[in-house]
């Protein structure tokens, strides 16, 4: 039986995919290689691994209004996660998602999400419903 997650209403379409979790902060501008698909910041705890086409999960949103231009730019050329949940979102970072057409949710009301996803889960996200699925896991 998949296990049901109860989150804030988000942002973006609906979409299934693999997460990747880390209980670490997210910056679009200075975490990220846009031209590669890789976190590229050293300290990060993703570094090196593919964010494209995965379902983010992590700590929460950093950074300034470049992230809103930055998300569009990776969502049009196909080098954008699927999605992304966070603990706590900003209200630039949730305008850069709306801006790019991105899922995001943020405020899980079991808890931390790096806490209750783990890299791997199969995943569907439901954002007009405030809801995310894990899909091949039992509770």
């Amino acid at each position: 039986m998949p296990v049901e997650l109860r989150c804030h209403k988000g942002i973006g379409p609906t979409v299934s995919g693999l997460a990747l979790v880390a209980e670490d902060n997210f910056s679009a501008r200075y975490d990220l290689n846009r031209i590669e698909g890789t976190f590229s910041r050293a300290a990060h705890k993703l570094h090196g691994q593919s964010y494209v086409g995965k379902i983010l999960v992590l700590e929460t949103a950093k950074g300034g209004v470049a992230s809103a231009w930055m998300l569009r730019e990776m969502t049009a050329r196909g080098m954008a996660p699927l999605a992304i949940l966070f603990d706590h979102a900003n209200t630039i970072l949730a305008q850069g998602a709306a801006f790019a057409d991105l899922t995001m949710v943020d405020r899980f009301e079991k808890g931390r999400p790096t806490r209750l996803i783990r890299t791997g889960d199969q995943l569907s996200v439901e954002p007009m419903s405030g809801r995310v699925t894990i899909l091949n896991r039992d509770a």
